[in-house]
């Protein structure tokens, strides 16, 4: 499980990738920054590719270490892993289901309504934390709209009405996310989520973040023996991670908003750390995008107390841990699956 903490992320001026050994050597100007055992590592995700040797490829592969390629915006490009492995019963399960609609259904709606669960106690403990800073009216509404939401869900016949409920409820949520903004909320104005291109400075971390957070759920599902492709709620299309994008319902409020509302409270990110480009559209600079990198990995180090297991484990194996859940589902060893609620 270890494993699954230790990403390594490459930005531009890292400029180069070898091997020496069972070593991967990043060099930037010739000179060798870090040098890392491949046992060490569960991924690689580059930021703008420079360069990586043939021999560094080769040892990534043979030690099931997925390379991830991202523009230096934090966009998708490609994913480089190697021979598929996993227990062909289980992905037989996995494809049955997703063949099911009453499967598919009822899986989707366990992912749906962990989020808006935990979308819920998000905007909770920002009353309970800054009542006196906030529109309490507002984050009230929202509670009690989300609260709602979750009755429609469970009353949800077919996976489109499922789909329009969540989106209902994405909406409301985001609606109370300006609220809990505390610092320099002129620079960081949010009128709603916008992902192709993100229009303003807060869409630009959530996006960037989202992007690093779908890489961590495909390669937990990997890990465990499911294919990330064949999803229940994001259904079937080429070149999409529907399962991941399934399961990071759970971890997006989670994981990735609260690090965003960390960076900009705490005004480790500032007006000044974004790039506006002439279609309209935000990007982080290449200092800044350290910066939310190095939080992002602090976060993932965190400890939380998992509500299935009742253990102690690192905030980033929730996605293994919910990926194993799942797979341990489908081969009938639980009798339902226990998504992750945040308490």
């Amino acid at each position: 499980m270890r494993r699954l903490l230790n990403t390594l992320y490459l930005t531009m001026d890292q400029v180069y990738v070898s091997c020496k050994g069972e070593t991967l050597l990043v060099r930037a100007e010739g000179v060798k920054e870090i040098q890392l055992p491949i046992i060490n590592l569960e991924s690689v995700v580059i930021f703008g590719y420079q360069g990586m040797s043939p021999e560094a490829m080769s040892l990534c592969v043979e030690n099931n270490v997925a390379l991830i390629f991202l523009t230096p915006a934090g966009k998708f490009k490609a994913r480089v892993t190697g021979e598929t492995t996993g227990n062909i019963h289980l992905r037989r399960t996995q494809y049955r289901w997703c063949d099911q609609a009453e499967q598919s259904l009822r899986l989707a709606k366990r992912f749906i309504y962990a989020k808006i669960v935990n979308a819920r106690v998000s905007v909770k403990r920002t009353l309970r934390d800054y009542g006196d800073r906030v529109d309490v009216q507002q984050c009230e509404r929202v509670v009690s709209l989300l609260s709602r939401q979750l009755r429609e869900v469970e009353q949800s016949q077919t996976l489109d009405e499922l789909r329009g409920v969540e989106g209902l409820a994405a909406r409301h949520y985001f609606s109370a996310l300006p609220e809990q903004i505390m610092a320099d909320r002129a620079d960081f104005p949010f009128m709603g989520r916008v992902r192709r291109p993100p229009r303003d400075r807060v869409n630009a971390l959530l996006s960037f973040l989202y992007t690093l957070l779908a890489s961590d759920v495909t390669s937990a599902l990997e890990t465990v023996g499911l294919d990330p492709q064949a999803g229940y709620l994001h259904r079937d299309r080429p070149g999409r991670n529907g399962l991941a994008l399934d399961l990071m319902e759970e971890f997006r409020v989670y994981l990735v908003d609260r690090c965003v509302l960390t960076l900009i409270n705490r005004k480790q990110v500032v007006r000044d750390d974004f790039i506006e480009k002439e279609s309209g559209a935000f990007v982080l600079t290449d200092d800044a995008r350290k910066v939310v990198l190095t939080e992002w990995q602090k976060r993932k180090k965190e400890e939380i107390r998992h509500p299935f297991f009742d253990e102690k484990i690192a905030i980033g194996l929730l996605p293994y841990a919910q990926a194993m859940l799942l797979a341990r589902h489908m081969r009938g060893d639980l009798d339902d699956y226990p998504p992750f609620f945040w308490k």
